[in-house]
C-alpha cells in the first residue's frame, strides 16, 4: 500500500493505493488521521485500489464519523469491485462515493 497526501486550504486529498485490509488498515488510518488537524473536507483517491477488508471498511467508518462534524467526507475512483463490497456491506447508503 502506498499513501499520498495533498493539502489544499481544508482540503486534505489522500490517494491510497494496493489492498486496505488487516495488515494496512492502521497504517493507512494513523496516516491520515495524523493530517486531520484543520481539514474540513476529506477526499479518498481509490483510483488504486484494489481491495477492502472489513478492516478497511471499520477505518472508513471512523474517518466518516469524525468527518460528519465538519465538511464531510468523498470518495473518488472507486472501481467496480470496492463498490461491490460497499453495496453487499450496505456502505453505499454510508459513504459519499464516485466510481471510476
Amino acid at each position: 500500500m502506498n499513501i499520498k497526501k495533498k493539502k489544499d486550504g481544508s482540503t486534505l486529498t489522500v490517494a491510497i493505493s494496493g489492498r486496505i485490509d488487516t495488515a494496512t488498515a492502521p497504517e493507512a488510518d494513523a496516516s491520515i488521521n495524523e493530517s486531520l488537524e484543520g481539514v474540513e473536507s476529506l477526499i479518498l483517491d481509490f483510483t488504486d485500489v484494489n481491495y477492502v477488508s472489513s478492516a478497511g471498511l471499520r477505518m472508513l467508518l471512523a474517518l466518516q464519523k469524525k468527518m460528519m462534524t465538519k465538511n464531510g467526507m468523498k470518495l473518488i475512483g472507486v472501481n467496480d469491485e470496492v463498490n461491490d463490497v460497499f453495496e453487499v456491506t450496505g456502505f453505499d447508503e454510508i459513504l459519499t462515493y464516485e466510481k471510476r
